[in-house]
């Protein structure tokens, strides 16, 4: 059974993202589970207070993602995740702060290693006196956050970095992964470092061979960060 919806009508702002929001971390948490219908229109639209005009547009921001379809006499169902937009901004932040299946954690991974690796070459070879500045302050934070854990500021600093390894590849393919994927860093980097892991001998390996210009260590040392063991996750 779905748990209770809370009654975003009395916060009064922005209802629409606020009512798909509310409705996306339950399906994104398994909540609602893939091929489950939601609840009928009048029943959510009593829990979360507001009109079926505000819940109907909430709905079509979570169509637009590939999150649900309606059928006539039937209702709304969730899809299957293979049709959901994870590169939607939107969806990635809904996305913080929820744990999910272990298949998404490892699927987010795959795509990492398919172009991670090949953008800290790229930097390593192409990365600006300004990128290396950036990377020195950013791993000066690490060292520092690591050695005096603190899990947020770990999940934001972890994040610039890898965030940086995009943008510094002088690549204007890569560098919008850098932006888009940031969401989805945090997301990936709250359940990876949750019991305190930071692999810092590993990002500064990474670190290590951009700063010396040497592509193939920096090729290397990306992969050895991406094996699952080192995120929580079954080899």
């Amino acid at each position: 059974m779905v748990s209770q919806f809370s009654n975003v009508g009395l916060k009064r702002e922005n209802l629409n993202a606020q009512v798909a929001r509310e409705i996306a971390v339950k399906i994104l948490s398994g909540d609602i589970p893939e091929g489950a219908l939601l609840p009928s229109e009048p029943i959510l639209c009593e829990q979360m207070g507001v009109s079926r005009t505000v819940f109907r547009e909430s709905l079509k921001m979570l169509y637009s993602k590939g999150m649900i379809e309606s059928k006539p006499k039937v209702g709304t169902r969730v899809k299957c995740k293979t049709n959901w937009n994870f590169l939607d901004v939107q969806l990635l932040e809904w996305m913080i702060g929820i744990e999910t299946t272990e298949d998404i954690y490892v699927q987010f991974l795959e795509l990492r290693k398919a172009i991670e690796p090949q953008a800290c070459a790229l930097s390593a070879e192409r990365a600006t006196k300004e990128h290396r500045i950036e990377f020195a302050n950013i791993f000066q934070r690490m060292c520092a956050i690591a050695e005096n854990f603190d899990h947020d500021e770990w999940i934001e600093v972890d994040a610039q970095f890898h965030r940086m390894i995009f943008i510094s590849t002088g690549n204007s393919f890569y560098v919008p992964f850098g932006n888009v994927l940031v969401a989805m860093f945090k997301w990936f980097f709250l359940f990876s470092s949750k019991d305190g892991g930071v692999c810092l001998s590993e990002h500064r390996a990474i670190y290590d061979a951009i700063m010396a210009g040497d592509s193939n260590k920096a090729y290397q040392a990306s992969m050895e960060l991406m094996k699952e063991d080192k995120h929580r996750l079954s080899v």
